[in-house]
């Protein structure tokens, strides 16, 4: 194979942080808050602009409650546990390292003795077809480390007791999501608009917001995730306050990332950016041997963090450590080449590829993409 003419204008295939939107220059940054309080009348409006500009993009119904929460998705995750999982007993369904890291947190230490784990390994997707919905109800929209997502919110129901509880940061932006069916949602700015890290949003249904005011959990609740004032919601943090002082550097950035989301055509244009993004990757894929994806069925394959294995049986050596090697030399050629940046698998994933194919990454990029991974791998066949 001849070494390929045509490089990635952007090389950025990061899961998170994630590329940022087409065209970006560190002049957006220009009009920011620096040096100005968050609790001056300037940054308070820019904070409020970029909550309603959130819901306005992601289509979320009005009498939701979003709010802008320190600690990126991770801290948004733990500030719903912490203040509203306890009063009924709770069932987490894990796919993905992430998944584990919630169920982990509700076992070891919030010690909860009501908690039910069901757990499928990477590239399956759980029995959603029996979910008792009398329980609250936690789970990832997106694996982000298997690339496995749920295909729709068809087997949640609507007249559940419980809270749906969903990590949904690789999945908003990028996904149609019928928040009618979430009670709690969780997203983080750094990856499908390509954001910067460190601030997340929680985004609470009216029936969520019910449970916040009458449950009074028997654990103390850390500083910076207390959701409540005097007992009840504390509307201020989803009308333009915060618990600790952002960064309006970064708030500057995304309220950039969300006007852009709304030029170029919203949330369908978004979702239709990424899907063809995973299009592109599920046609080269279905011409090769040697490597698939690591979703077993393709009705579940995410169109963002697209997770590949190797197919060990048609590889050179059929033994993980050969995988290990093999994909440790095509991830440093590439980013040796100036190909793309940071497409290992996660670490705790089978050996592979994650390839980002969210909205801000080009289609005209991850086609330029392609042919290097062909050609690495030719390299790594005559290397390794």
């Amino acid at each position: 194979m001849h070494r390929p003419d045509d490089k990635p204008v952007n090389i950025n295939f990061s899961s998170g942080p994630c590329a940022k939107r087409p065209g970006w220059k560190f002049d957006i940054l220009k009009n920011s808050s620096l040096g100005r309080s968050h609790r001056s009348s300037n940054s308070k409006e820019k904070l409020l602009n970029l909550i309603l500009l959130t819901k306005e993009v992601l289509e979320i119904p009005p009498e939701y409650e979003v709010g802008i929460v320190p600690g990126s998705d991770t801290g948004a995750v733990e500030m719903a546990i912490w203040n509203c999982v306890g009063s009924r007993p709770i069932d987490i369904y894990v796919w993905d390292s992430f998944g584990n890291d919630w169920a982990n947190d509700l076992s070891l230490e919030l010690q909860l003795s009501n908690l039910t784990i069901i757990k499928s390994e990477y590239g399956k997707l759980p029995n959603l077809s029996c979910v008792n919905f009398d329980n609250d109800i936690m789970f990832n929209w997106n694996g982000t480390t298997s690339g496995v997502c749920i295909p729709n919110s068809r087997w949640i129901s609507s007249d559940r007791k419980g809270l749906t509880i969903c990590d949904a940061t690789s999945a908003a932006f990028a996904m149609e999501i019928d928040w009618t069916k979430l009670d709690i949602a969780t997203l983080s700015w750094q990856k499908c608009l390509g954001g910067e890290a460190a601030h997340g949003m929680i985004i609470l249904s009216p029936k969520a917001i019910e449970r916040l005011n009458s449950y009074i959990p028997r654990r103390p609740i850390p500083k910076l995730f207390q959701l409540k004032k005097n007992h009840k919601i504390n509307l201020d943090i989803f009308n333009g306050s915060t618990i600790n002082t952002p960064s309006m550097l970064c708030v500057e950035d995304f309220l950039d990332a969300l006007n852009w989301a709304k030029d170029i055509g919203g949330l369908k244009k978004l979702i239709s950016r990424s899907k063809q993004n995973l299009d592109l990757v599920s046609n080269w894929v279905s011409s090769k041997s040697w490597i698939e994806f690591l979703c077993e069925d393709e009705r579940n394959i995410s169109s963002t963090s697209i997770c590949l294995k190797f197919v060990k049986e048609n590889l050179m050596e059929n033994n993980s450590d050969y995988e290990k090697k093999l994909e440790k030399f095509l991830v440093s050629f590439l980013e040796n080449e100036n190909i793309a940046y940071d497409i290992g698998s996660y670490r705790s994933a089978p050996s592979g590829l994650r390839i980002w194919g969210g909205p801000t990454i080009e289609s005209s990029d991850i086609e330029k993409l392609l042919p290097w991974i062909d050609f690495a791998y030719e390299k790594a066949c005559e290397t390794i």
